[in-house]
């Protein structure tokens, strides 16, 4: 107690202090898992400005959804595309913003107004032209607008945002680079070089030896070569992003011979099936691998090996088996008839949710089909009880071809006649149809196709696959993996400098996984799981890493040996003229202890320096320039090997009498240039940080 009464103070600060410390370090801890918890969510940071995850992969996602509608699907490939693309819209949308922002730079809403209704962009334009007229649609525009303020789903409200969203951007885009054009200058002196250099013309004789032409005995290179080479043109070496290169062997899981000839046994049997079914339409949904609606198409729609007999064959014609796409298929011809090319037609959709189930939304289109019949105005009454866009067109749907509808849509419309009035359900509601106009007329046919895609069987793969496990098991660093490869009679190949959201490989489709193994990796590390790809299992060994920023010599080393090699037989070349060049007093001397001919050339301009029938070789046709008549010139290291050569004569060109269209030209060129270069040079000056790999 005495030892406590003693030391009560020391004790109390201690303890006081003590959770003090505690309490700080339970923020910071939570703190710290709040701060990782946003690094896992960002996919990058702009400017200071977080991207997050889901708001980049919904944009993805959107941008995905219209690519589809073009393309039909998407592979990796497609897929890295649309996120690079995606990434690219927001870094600029970013950047531009905190420009615009920070000079003032904005878009009003009557200025936003007229952008989209009066004056409307090309984007605009696009979604709002009539069909009928080639022209820009602005009541529909406008009556779109105001349906997606009461729009109850909120899809149509999303899409207009959207839209004026892109609108503003657009325009924002558009302001700010004018400012930057508005900031360029060609003066007078600009416009008479300019005018010079494309129309003063000079003649001049020269010898030339081609580095190629050094033996490989009398080129050795150094380390101080490659050190010279490197120093010199550092600038060339700039890594954007950090890249690794790795070896990679493949083993093919393909369907083996057996494989396909069990396929085709199989396939066989199905069309004996095909040949005596009474129906088609579930026969095809049972046994077909690929499901896909059957409907009448014309020449030309149906895959080659079909085109070409089908439109001539008997109704129940089967075809096949045949191989197409990696996969057996047969066909049967189901129907045969003349169809019209395209059809002209109205609707009235409605809503089977809004009116309280769908047998009260057929009852209403029985009754609406019974009024227009009776001679009531079809498009008041879709004005008045449509669900979609087209009301306000009075359900006008316009002229459309074969393939423009869904399936069910389709067949009523073609394969009714002109002034039917037909009650259909979709997939988007009840329909009331009034079909305008029937145009053309050709033959189509309706053909069943049963796919069975070849696949590997799994003896087939179960071999491939041990055969990489035993390869896998028995390698554990770069010189293995080359040395037991060879062994094997396996072909290695390099995957060099791939980026970190690289999506295939040589041979490899799709190959992310494989990529985001080798940005987990250290150098020197062998694949620790064989990786499935498209019909190959592959193992691979991490051989080399770049970092970003300015490579090394040893990082590009292997690269530009070439070069170093040039570098070399250069200096050779050069002490072979430079020993001619002494106590010569003309061209033909230097050529005749050279060996070389003379080559004259006429009337070359310093905008393009182009040695005809040699190369562009700036350096040279620079010198020439700077060269006076009748002197003999040093020996010249250029691009293609080294010159030497005498001016003849200089032909200048007419006085300029008109500068300022040369100033408005030269002005015009600069202005093309300042939209892509502006950006790139806010991207560079931005701070970015780009976590993309950790996502896709």
């Amino acid at each position: 107690m005495g030892f406590l009464r003693n030391r009560a103070g020391v004790i109390i600060v201690f303890a006081i202090g003590f959770a003090i410390v505690a309490f700080l370090l339970s923020d910071a801890v939570q703190n710290g898992k709040g701060f990782i918890a946003d690094s896992r969510s960002e996919v990058g940071v702009v400017a200071g400005e977080s991207i997050l995850y889901k708001d980049f992969n919904d944009k993805v996602e959107q941008n995905s959804q219209q690519f589809k509608q073009q393309m039909g699907s998407l592979n990796a490939q497609m897929t890295g595309y649309i996120v690079e693309n995606t990434w690219n819209q927001m870094v600029s949308t970013i950047i531009l913003k905190k420009q615009t922002d920070k000079i003032g730079l904005n878009v009003g809403e009557t200025e936003l107004f007229d952008l989209i209704f009066d004056n409307p962009t090309q984007q605009v334009q696009q979604i709002f032209t009539d069909p009928k007229t080639g022209q820009f649609d602005r009541a529909t525009a406008i009556n779109s607008r105001k349906s997606a303020d009461t729009d109850p789903s909120g899809q149509l409200k999303a899409q207009w945002v959207q839209l004026e969203e892109g609108v503003q951007e657009q325009r924002l885009n558009q302001k700010y680079i004018a400012l930057v054009q508005n900031g360029v200058y060609v003066n007078s002196l600009d416009a008479k070089d300019d005018y010079t250099n494309r129309n003063k013309l000079v003649s001049f004789d020269y010898v030339y030896q081609d580095y190629a032409s050094v033996p490989d005995a009398d080129i050795k290179i150094t380390d101080a070569d490659y050190k010279e080479y490197y120093e010199k043109n550092k600038y060339k070496f700039k890594n954007p992003s950090e890249t690794r290169t790795f070896e990679y062997v493949t083993f093919n899981a393909a369907p083996s011979a057996q494989d396909t000839a069990e396929a085709k046994v199989k396939i066989e049997k199905i069309a004996e099936g095909l040949k005596t079914t009474d129906n088609d339409s579930l026969f095809v949904a049972i046994n077909a691998d690929t499901k896909t609606p059957l409907i009448y198409q014309k020449k030309g729609e149906l895959e080659p090996a079909l085109d070409s007999v089908m439109f001539n064959a008997p109704k129940g014609f089967v075809y096949g088996p045949y191989i197409a796409n990696g996969a057996y298929k047969v066909a049967k011809l189901m129907d045969s008839r003349m169809s019209p090319d395209s059809v002209k037609a109205r609707h009235i959709l409605i809503n089977p949710t809004t009116e309280g189930g769908l047998d009260k939304a057929k009852a209403k289109a029985d009754s609406l089909k019974n009024l227009i019949l009776k001679g009531a105005d079809f498009a008041k009454l879709a004005e008045q009880f449509g669900s979609d866009a087209s009301k306000d067109k009075g359900g006008d749907l316009g002229t459309f071809p074969r393939g423009a509808m869904i399936p069910e849509f389709e067949n009523a419309v073609f394969n009714g006649k002109t002034g039917d009035v037909l009650v259909i359900t979709t997939q988007y509601g009840v329909h009331v149809i009034q079909i305008e106009k029937q145009i053309g007329l050709s033959r189509v046919v309706k053909v069943a196709v049963i796919d069975k895609a070849l696949v590997p069987s799994s003896t087939t793969e179960q071999a491939a696959y041990q055969k990489a496990q035993s390869f896998i098991s028995s390698v554990s660093d770069v010189k293995s993996f080359e040395e037991i490869a060879q062994k094997q009679g396996l072909n290695k190949k390099v995957a060099e400098d791939v980026t970190p959201l690289q999506a295939s490989l040589p041979g490899l489709e799709d190959a992310r996984n494989l990529v985001k193994w080798a940005y987990k990796s250290d150098k020197g590390s062998v694949s620790d799981e064989i990786f499935d790809i498209g019909d190959q299992y592959v193992v691979a060994v991490l051989t080399a890493i770049k970092p970003e920023g300015t490579l090394s010599l040893d990082d590009v080393k292997k690269q530009i040996e070439p070069d170093v090699k040039r570098l070399v037989a250069g200096k050779f070349l050069k002490t072979k003229f430079d020993s001619a060049l002494a106590g010569a007093s003309n061209i033909q001397a230097v050529a005749q202890k050279l060996g070389q001919a003379v080559n004259p050339v006429e009337n070359v301009v310093f905008a393009n320096p182009v040695i005809p029938g040699v190369a562009q070789e700036n350096k040279v046709i620079g010198a020439i320039f700077g060269s006076q008549p009748n002197k003999l010139s040093k020996a010249i290291e250029g691009d293609r090997g080294v010159y030497v050569f005498t001016v003849k004569s200089f032909t200048n060109p007419a006085p300029l009498t008109n500068v300022l269209k040369v100033k408005e030209q030269m002005q015009q060129t600069i202005y093309q240039q300042v939209s892509s270069a502006v950006f790139e040079v806010l991207k560079k000056k931005a701070d970015i940080t780009d976590n993309r790999a950790n996502f896709y």
